[in-house]
């Protein structure tokens, strides 16, 4: 189906940006490729869209072809005790819904990934994770379209180059997700609780397996206490989720940042840190902001806040604009780096303007 001048806020989760030249939706596989290959044929722009849960798109809207990916289909290729379960998943299926079915079926290995928004196609794009899981222990493989080659490839996962919340086709405009092959475990138990929270909220010790249903509830009531399950009458979740990710320092920086921290907030602070490969250091970027003065509800009543529920999360507190977002967390990330030092990153992806 093909539209012209249509509005994309409502296809984004953060409720903002203009209109699309050109819109064509695709409910097939063949018609992604096709709708695809034409633009490229005609040498016009292209956005691929798909739950638009990490998409902020500039007021101006896009002036090219938008192709909004509504394919499906769910197919097991095989199951058994040894082998786990190798199951491919159309990249227009909603993802909560895969992991509903999955820890339905007693699949395991993504119920810890329960709750979050957009369709399974995104999901290797930004190697999706939470709670101790991301998608990249999962995934065997994913097919997608070349558009240098104008050829369908199957990529496995060494060659997904997936590494913190970045892949081979973050950032990449060649690469067009066809679908996901996931590998996943039999199993009516969840992989070992990796998140202390979570542990908590369950009543057991970090490393314990839990029935999947257990945990999938538990991930989605500490999901919802952070509003980051989707509520049309919430505005905590009308956001993109986590708007940064949490920043990897070397030792040197962590020194300067540390000795910051101390300077601002007295010699007895603990920041929150995990060691990362190559002498790195992981950061809690939460932390930070809410460190730098930037708390809970910050910027209310709006047009844009951060979240009630969570100071990772930038709301759209209602009639917020594109530019207003961008505003907005350009002044969160100043703040953060003339305070400790550290430059976060932003986790959507912006479309037609930067912070």
């Amino acid at each position: 189906m093909e539209q012209t001048d249509v509005p994309l806020a409502d296809l984004t989760t953060m409720r903002v940006g203009g209109p699309a030249a050109r819109l064509v939706t695709v409910s097939t596989t063949d018609e992604l490729v096709d709708a695809v290959r034409e633009v490229d044929e005609a040498d016009e722009p292209l956005l691929v869209v798909a739950g638009g849960s990490n998409l902020v798109i500039a007021d101006g809207g896009f002036e090219g072809t938008v192709v909004l990916v509504r394919t499906s289909g769910v197919r097991v290729e095989s199951a058994d005790l040894c082998g786990g379960v190798d199951v491919r998943v159309a990249a227009g299926e909603g993802w909560d819904e895969f992991v509903a079915r999955s820890v339905a079926e007693g699949w395991a290995g993504i119920e810890a990934l329960s709750g979050i928004p957009g369709l399974v196609g995104a999901t290797p794009i930004q190697n999706v994770g939470a709670y101790g899981q991301e998608v990249a222990q999962t995934i065997a493989r994913v097919r997608v379209w070349d558009r240098q080659a104008g050829a369908v490839r199957t990529l496995a996962n060494a060659d997904c180059a997936f590494t913190y919340r970045h892949s081979l086709f973050k950032g990449s405009e060649r690469y067009v997700v066809l679908e996901v092959a996931f590998q996943l475990q039999l199993a009516d138990v969840s992989r070992p609780i990796g998140y202390a929270a979570l542990a908590g909220g369950l009543g057991v010790e970090l490393g314990t397996r839990v029935p999947l249903g257990d945990a999938r509830d538990a991930v989605l009531a500490q999901r919802r206490q952070r509003g980051m399950v989707l509520d049309a009458d919430d505005h905590d979740t009308w956001s993109c989720g986590s708007f940064f990710t949490n920043p990897i320092v070397p030792e040197s920086l962590l020194a300067d940042v540390t000795a910051r921290a101390r300077a601002r907030l007295g010699d007895d602070v603990t920041i929150p840190q995990w060691p990362d490969i190559d002498a790195h250091t992981k950061l809690s970027a939460a932390w930070l902001i809410d460190n730098a003065g930037f708390h809970k509800g910050h910027g209310l009543p709006g047009p844009v806040a951060l979240s009630t529920k969570h100071t990772l999360a930038v709301t759209n507190r209602g009639g917020a604009t594109a530019a207003d977002v961008a505003t907005f967390a350009r002044g969160i990330r100043d703040g953060v780096r003339d305070a400790f030092g550290v430059t976060l990153v932003n986790e959507p992806v912006l479309v037609g303007h930067r912070l």
